[in-house]
């Protein structure tokens, strides 16, 4: 299982999904863990009725069918579906209405869901999703991408009230994928995945959801500056040392 857990962190993120397939028929015994453990590149479906997309993951799936939270219904129907309390939904609904327009804001565009459940502590889990397609034919407004996937994942365990506080442990996932394909740069491909984690008790004076979205906000700031230094810091350094620019090739050449 650590040897599979290693070869999944080093996947490129477009073959996640084929290599986990791989994995499966090799280890059916350790499915239920590989299916939990391994975040997969997300996947999007248009609600129906709503006319709205909508994000499928394992939080929102039963069986084969996926819930959309804009009309908490199964897509395709299903009878006995998992549904959340009428409170833990309203607060699911407020959710999603708040986080499209931090996804708009953020992420000029893409698309976003949220979806709540109860756990086994008195508490509840919130998975709150971001799926942006960076791409000229996708959501990108800029169109600076041949292709370009960002997809953030963030799950809040939420534990129960105790004198007007609550514990809040959030992990956050964020897989990035792109490449460019013009004529000045030629084709270039870099990808990668990163996840922390933060905990905090916090007075819930304000409210679950102002305390869920203070905490992804300062995360996902934070995973964002890991990424543009690690990934495209170390690209640009490795990539100026190894064909520096020509003022700079030009100042190191010896006098004649």
């Amino acid at each position: 299982m650590e040897a599979a857990m290693g070869l999944m962190r080093r996947i490129h993120p477009k073959h996640t999904e084929t290599a986990l397939s791989a994995l499966l028929s090799l280890m059916p015994e350790q499915s239920s863990d590989l299916l939990s453990q391994v975040d997969q590149p997300l996947q999007v479906l248009c609600d129906e009725e709503s006319g709205k997309e909508f994000i499928l993951c394992e939080y929102n799936r039963d069986a084969d069918s996926y819930r959309s939270p804009w009309t908490n219904k199964y897509q395709p129907p299903l009878e006995d579906g998992l549904y959340p309390s009428s409170e833990l939904r309203n607060l699911e609904i407020e959710a999603n209405d708040v986080f499209a327009v931090y996804c708009d804001q953020y992420y000029e565009g893409g698309s976003s869901s949220v979806y709540m459940w109860e756990d086994d502590n008195e508490g509840f889990v919130a998975c709150f999703l971001i799926k942006k397609d960076g791409s000229r034919s996708g959501h990108g407004r800029r169109g600076y991408l041949h292709e370009g996937q960002w997809d953030a994942i963030h799950v809040i365990e939420v534990g129960p009230e105790d004198e007007g506080f609550a514990r809040y442990c959030l992990t956050s996932t964020v897989m990035l994928s792109l490449t460019t394909n013009n004529d000045s740069s030629g084709t270039f491909s870099l990808s990668g995945s990163i996840r922390r984690q933060m905990s905090m008790q916090l007075s819930i004076a304000e409210g679950h959801l102002c305390n869920m979205g203070r905490m992804i906000e300062e995360l996902e700031g934070k995973l964002r500056n890991s990424l543009d230094q690690v990934y495209f810091g170390k690209t640009r350094e490795m990539v100026c040392t190894l064909r520096p620019p020509a003022e700079l090739a030009a100042m190191r050449l010896p006098d004649s």
